[in-house]
């Protein structure tokens, strides 16, 4: 998931506010976050929320979500028209004089420039654009603004377009519009894909930042890191993700070290990615389990899993947690560190840390955020960053006085349409995501006996509309084809997707969908458009 966007707006990619809140909230903006399939714990506190706490519900999002039976209103936009429906929320908020103007005044910077753009955002006209209801756009921009305290959650139906930079700091201009940045129960709050995604990014396992997202290219920042290490660093940032596949093709990089991670099925256009790893000299894939990827590495190196290691996680809240061994991992597996750790060693740079514990000192001390943050402190419970000194309780809530960067930045957008849009040959929209009973590329679950019972198979969500005009039935082997790809898979008749569009979800190597998926990129997160692609769909 992308941190750019609130990073360039706030200083940190972080979820702003805390779980709890959301509970307290007077309402919720949803918006790409299929929250009670992705995020169910946090979907049921949203659900609580709005059935015992008597908590508003905005939804927006193409599909016909489970979260939207609780909602009080909901914006069904085009795919990846994201941009111009929250111009449009904002149009609205600012023509009625329904702003927070003394939290502008005091608390922002921007707001004539951002005012001049969404100007001519009116609901009629973002109405053509994205297929929302002018009348619905207004109520939900009235809905949003007139509450005391509102919390705007997003995930990757925000972040995973060529606009989703754009996308998260459009989250943030509505959010700072009605004074919702920087109290309790407000906020912009990404759902993190991964149980420690938020810790990796925290770390460093970015191209272009240290830990606690220290720049590489400032140079006093590298100098406190090359001292800190011993050895000298580089001012020039790493590359992204599908920057290395790129550079594996044309050879300019010629070993990969994969921890973790299953680009075989999880990235984007896999005939292309494959021929990308098949010209590497070297590649080594760490992992739990022999993936797809694994299938064609010249090494694999088997790890633990969370429950054969010590360590920690931290979580979408910011709260650091501890992870405690609870057996011993098989065979000649070991943690990642001790792996990490071996090979360090043997290439001539000294790894020598005797545990987690001691690796976690380190981080604290050349991470201010985590800098008060101790084993024995969370002994019993976790505590969220930024927990500078031993004696800070932890921050449950960011930017409650100034932001990071002192003034929050309103930043003007306009609208761009997606990179591919369905045509004559290619009539539909495809999304991709995940379901409840299965997780990412399905490493772990597939391999489970009762969420394999549940979700057996991939499916092909279609409109009956749709469906009826092509002749598919439910349960039906169709073949869905991009320009990158075809596979083939069982339809599922269903309103959940929108006449014209069609979902798939990508955890089931039988039917790959990222062979379709279109590896166009969000320039400044690098994040490809998994989420919209233009496809035709054709009984098999």
């Amino acid at each position: 998931m992308t941190v750019a966007g609130l990073a360039a707006t706030f200083g940190s990619g972080a979820m702003t506010n805390s779980i709890d809140e959301l509970e307290y909230t007077d309402l919720i903006l949803a918006t790409g976050t299929n929250t009670t399939e992705n995020h169910p714990v946090i979907g049921i506190k949203v659900k609580r929320a709005v059935k015992q706490h008597g908590t508003k519900l905005i939804v927006i999002d193409p599909r016909e979500i489970d979260l939207v039976k609780y909602a009080d209103i909901w914006l069904r936009q085009n795919p990846g028209t994201d941009v111009a429906v929250f111009n449009g929320l904002m149009n609205v908020i600012i023509s009625e004089g329904l702003q927070a103007k003394e939290y502008i005044d005091q608390r922002t910077e921007g707001f004539n420039a951002l005012k001049e753009v969404v100007a001519k955002y009116t609901p009629e006209y973002v109405e053509k654009i994205s297929g929302v209801p002018a009348e619905n756009l207004k109520k939900a921009a009235r809905l949003y603004a007139q509450a005391n305290r509102a919390s705007i959650i997003y995930a990757m139906g925000i972040t995973q377009h060529v606009t989703g930079t754009d996308n998260v700091k459009s989250t943030a201009n509505l959010a700072m519009l009605c004074g919702n940045v920087g109290i309790e129960g407000g906020g912009v709050n990404p759902l993190r894909g991964q149980n420690n995604v938020q810790g990796a990014c925290d770390m460093g396992a970015l191209p272009n930042v240290y830990p606690a997202y220290q720049q590489v290219a400032n140079e006093d920042v590298r100098k406190k890191f090359e001292n800190a290490w011993g050895v000298s660093l580089s001012p020039k940032p790493g590359l992204t993700l599908m920057e290395i596949m790129a550079a594996a093709g044309s050879g300019s990089i010629k070993a990969l070290y994969i921890m973790g991670e299953n680009p075989l099925l999880s990235d984007p256009d896999l005939h292309h990615v494959t021929k990308e790893l098949q010209k590497l000299e070297l590649m080594i894939v760490q992992d739990i389990f022999l993936t797809e990827t694994g299938q064609i590495a010249d090494v694999v190196l088997p790890v633990s899993v969370f429950a054969e290691k010590d360590g920690t996680f931290t979580n979408t809240e910011r709260r650091v947690q501890r992870v405690r061994k609870a057996i011993q991992p098989p065979g000649e597996a070991k943690a990642d560190w001790e792996v990490i750790c071996d090979i360090s060693n043997r290439l001539g740079y000294a790894m020598n840390y005797k545990s987690a514990k001691e690796i976690f000192d380190e981080m604290a001390a050349v991470t201010p955020s985590y800098g008060g943050i101790t084993y024995k402190r969370l002994e019993k419970e976790g505590l969220q960053w930024p927990c500078p000194t031993h004696d800070h309780k932890g921050t449950k809530f960011l930017h409650k006085d100034r932001f990071s960067r002192g003034l929050g930045l309103f930043t003007p957008i306009e609208f761009i349409p997606p990179n591919e849009l369905p045509d004559k040959e290619y009539p539909f929209l495809l999304s991709t995501g995940r379901v409840l009973y299965h997780y990412h590329t399905g490493t772990m679950t597939r391999r489970a006996k009762g969420p394999s019972e549940l979700c057996p198979e991939s499916l092909v969500e279609i409109n009956p509309l749709d469906a009826e005009k092509l002749g598919i039935s439910n349960g039906q082997l169709i073949k869905i084809t991009s320009r990158r790809g075809n596979v083939e898979a069982k339809a599922r008749v269903t309103t959940k997707s929108a006449p014209g569009s069609v979902f798939m979800n990508f955890h089931f190597s039988q039917a790959p969908v990222n062979l379709l998926t279109n590896p166009a990129l969000d320039p400044t997160g690098k994040i490809p458009e998994y989420k919209v692609c233009a496809v035709k769909v054709e009984a098999a």
